[in-house]
């Protein structure tokens, strides 16, 4: 249940407010009285301060991706998650699709992947409502800090941890192509782009080893995997569970990959 609404737009809190018949605030301790959890609609480099204010005030919370703008200030947001023993969940939407689970399942226990990739290409910040996105707009921002999370956690999740980035170009319409090290030298590409006259967005995965080659697309609806979020992060809470496949820590494995793209692309 929605129960409060902060905003660093008090027009923008109170009409969110209204809407689900709860209390705008105007400051954060305010907000921080009033609720269990939180979940942030704002940009990595403030979610992940405020972030840390809610977990140091006995928070649990919900985070999006990326959850900081670098690696340094995501390992202090997941130090102070666990510092003070609440529920973290990321909001890496695919991974929360029934089919994405079981696709999952089926590639695990099959086993015998030599490789794989992802192509995830998006006219997204050319129009409409992220278009307007400043974060996302600015060169540090981007594919690689917006989809980037999305495609590496499930190419990690279905081939194993990535241990490095061999490497990386960004090229014209912030085109990104990578090639990936995983655990065991397994390798996979990805190439990610939001700057192209792509509709529908394309999204695609795919691995082939010993059992053929297994693809999967864009799954479900966005109201779906954000139900079965809120339904696992209920669990937790509850139960006074920290840890899950989607906690914080996986946010900051997921910024050390971005870390290493950026790092191999210079």
């Amino acid at each position: 249940m929605l129960s409060a609404v902060w905003s660093r737009r008090p027009e923008a809190a109170a009409a969110l407010a209204q809407a689900y018949d709860a209390v705008p605030t105007s400051h954060l301790d305010e907000l921080f009285e009033q609720v269990d959890a939180l979940a942030f609609a704002v940009p990595p480099t403030v979610q992940a301060e405020l972030a840390v204010r809610a977990a140091e005030a006995g928070k649990h919370l919900i985070l999006e991706k990326p959850i900081a703008a670098d690696l340094a200030t995501a390992r202090r947001l997941a130090d102070a998650v666990t510092s003070a023993g609440v529920a973290s969940l990321v909001m890496l939407t695919l991974r929360f699709a029934q089919q994405t689970r079981d696709w999952l399942d089926g590639v695990t226990a099959a086993g015998g992947w030599r490789g794989g990739s992802v192509r995830w290409l998006s006219g997204a910040l050319l129009d409409g409502k992220y278009s307007t996105s400043a974060w996302r707009q600015d060169p540090a921002g981007g594919a690689l800090a917006d989809i980037g999370p999305h495609a590496f956690d499930l190419l990690d999740a279905a081939l194993g941890p990535i241990t490095n980035v061999l490497a990386a170009h960004r090229g014209p319409e912030d085109l990104w192509q990578l090639l990936l090290e995983h655990e065991g030298g397994i390798t996979s590409t990805a190439t990610l782009s939001l700057r192209l006259p792509v509709m529908p967005t394309v999204v695609e995965y795919s691995v082939f080893g010993e059992h053929g080659f297994r693809t999967l697309g864009r799954t479900g609806t966005a109201n779906e995997a954000y139900t079965a979020l809120l339904d696992d992060f209920a669990a937790m809470v509850a139960s006074g569970t920290t840890t899950h496949p989607c906690d914080v820590r996986r946010g900051v494995h997921l910024a050390r990959i971005v870390d290493q793209a950026r790092a191999a692309a210079r």
